[in-house]
């Protein structure tokens, strides 16, 4: 018989996860973000890590996600450093009519001036006088013609290279060697948060950000998303064992609510790059807290180390912080903490009073 206090990842996947399309073998291209690609590559077929759970802020994306997807307009999509909003915008592609066609990513933040524009253009504009903006047929606005071009990190563009890219958004064609050609592209774009306060300053281009924002997408940060973060951990555990290929592994309880318990304030790229390290470094089949600790990387200044008090003080502060930090994950509900932690409710009555923890909230 299993470990009860162990959750096997081939058991941990939700229920009834939100109907998305999978991806077809012959469709899949390399520019799409790791994770999204990293669980297709086996053949899953369910989203991107960056969309499981079932909170109220992911149940907001998922619902944004549908009506965008139905539509033809530009969406744009923000989220904080870590979050996987290219996995998003190609999890839009793939539930769009679109979704057998292109999908071309470029990042704007990647190159200078004259590289995006080369990319994006094949070259700068050769005569601006034309009706319509000139492209290269190997340029990357071609490329997507009836798909999806997503610009990552949109607010990188420098503003003439914006001016042009609303210029095609608005007519939909481009001249390819003197010769008008409809595109016919859906425009999608990611942006932090603060993309607001770039266009009221007349940094971002308030044309382009109109075009863009037909349908917008506010990721939320995995702060937000607590009662999501067992299930984004054990996928993220299951693709990282994938792709170092090692046989899978399983959390116990303590070491799944003491990750769920954690701010993240790197999102799924820290989450993910912590699990990397664990499947690295320990060669057991079952992930323990022991296992997870030692790869935190704690985002706070340096400071030089003071002893204060014994082995023992150490201990039962931390022993307060993690006990604290399981309950708050459980909504202060001493059954639920108990099983988490391993031990009875009475045992855990007995700590709390013994480390100074208040249950009543």
């Amino acid at each position: 018989m299993a470990d009860p206090g162990v959750r096997y990842l081939s058991r941990y996947h939700p229920r009834q996860p939100p109907p998305f399309e999978t991806t077809p073998t012959h469709m899949r291209d390399t520019v799409v973000a790791a994770i999204a690609t990293s669980a297709r590559s086996r053949g899953a077929s369910g989203p991107a890590a960056e969309l499981l759970g079932r909170s109220p802020a992911i149940a907001r994306v998922h619902e944004l996600l549908r009506s965008a997807a139905a539509a033809q307009g530009g969406v744009l999509i923000t989220a904080e450093p870590g979050v996987a909003s290219r996995a998003v915008a190609r999890e839009l592609h793939l539930r769009s009519c679109r979704s057998t066609s292109p999908f071309v990513a470029v990042e704007c933040g990647e190159a200078d001036r004259t590289g995006v524009e080369r990319l994006l253009f094949g070259g700068p504009c050769s005569d601006s006088t034309t009706d319509l903006e000139s492209a290269a047929i190997d340029s990357r606005i071609v490329a997507a013609r009836g798909g999806t071009l997503l610009l990552h990190d949109v607010t990188e563009l420098p503003s003439s290279i914006q001016a042009r890219v609303a210029r095609v958004a608005r007519d939909g064609e481009v001249r390819i060697d003197g010769a008008p050609v409809r595109l016919e592209f859906r425009l999608v774009a990611t942006a932090p948060p603060a993309i607001d306060a770039e266009v009221h300053e007349h940094r971002f281009r308030a044309d382009l950000f109109r075009r863009l924002t037909a349908t917008r997408i506010d990721l939320p940060p995995l702060r937000e998303r607590a009662e999501d973060l067992p299930e984004i951990a054990a996928c993220l555990l299951e693709e990282v064992c994938a792709e170092r290929g090692v046989s899978p592994r399983a959390f116990t309880d303590a070491a799944l609510g003491f990750v769920a318990a954690l701010t993240w304030p790197g999102n799924l790229v820290e989450l993910r790059g912590v699990l990397d390290r664990v499947v690295s470094n320990t060669r057991g089949e079952v992930v323990q807290v022991e296992d997870v600790l030692p790869e935190l990387q704690l985002h706070r200044a340096p400071a030089p180390f003071v002893p204060d008090g014994s082995l023992r003080d150490a201990r039962q502060r931390f022993e307060r912080e993690y006990i604290a930090a399981v309950l708050q994950y459980h909504g202060w509900r001493v059954a639920d903490a108990a099983q988490t932690l391993g031990i009875q409710r009475p045992n855990l009555y007995r700590k709390a009073r013994q480390l100074g923890i208040p249950l009543m909230r």
